[in-house]
């Protein structure tokens, strides 16, 4: 029974020495992350722009310069990035996207971007307001659509057949 007490007790302090790791490293990843928006948002410039195409794909094979494909991390350059083409002024330029913002943006549409470098922070439109897409609804959302839809679809059947029936009736 004590060996068991010892072994939870190692466990435990074995946890919570790594919880205090993460805490550490957690401020520090998010101070540098804080400089980088300040950074940021000083060399910000709104830009006018005519996006040609937007998509998810590897840093590889987005067609960025090979400078900004060697400084990206190992890690990041196997993930996708919102990739967005677009003619700013007489140039075609490959700029990458904001995640929250890659959405909203329109395809074969002039848009007014608020650009830092080559990174796409903020879009407005040049002509009206955007269309914001529809929220994609998740797993438990459509199978909870599904079975309420057949509820209903069962009850509306019910109540045809019930009026059907007192029509037939009367006529």
């Amino acid at each position: 029974m004590k060996t068991f007490f010892y072994v939870l007790l190692g466990i435990l302090i074995v946890l919570v020495i790594i919880l205090a790791v993460l805490y550490f490293v957690g401020r520090r990843l998010q101070r540098k992350q804080e400089a980088q928006q300040q950074q940021m948002e000083a060399a910000k410039q709104t830009v006018s722009m005519l996006i040609i195409d937007k998509k998810r794909m590897p840093i590889k094979d987005s067609g960025l310069p090979q400078m900004v494909i060697d400084q990206t991390p190992k890690l990041m350059r196997r993930s996708k990035l919102p990739i967005v083409k677009a003619k700013v002024g007489p140039r075609i330029m490959t700029l990458i996207s904001d995640a929250a913002v890659f959405d909203t943006i329109p395809v074969k549409k002039e848009v007014r971007a608020v650009v830092s470098g080559i990174y796409i922070m903020e879009v407005k439109g040049v002509r009206g307001p955007l269309e914001t897409p529809k929220k994609k609804k998740g797993f438990f959302a459509k199978m909870r659509d599904k079975v309420s839809g057949k509820a209903k679809k069962e009850a509306a059947e019910a109540a045809k057949s019930a009026s059907g029936k007192k029509k037939g009736i009367k006529g």
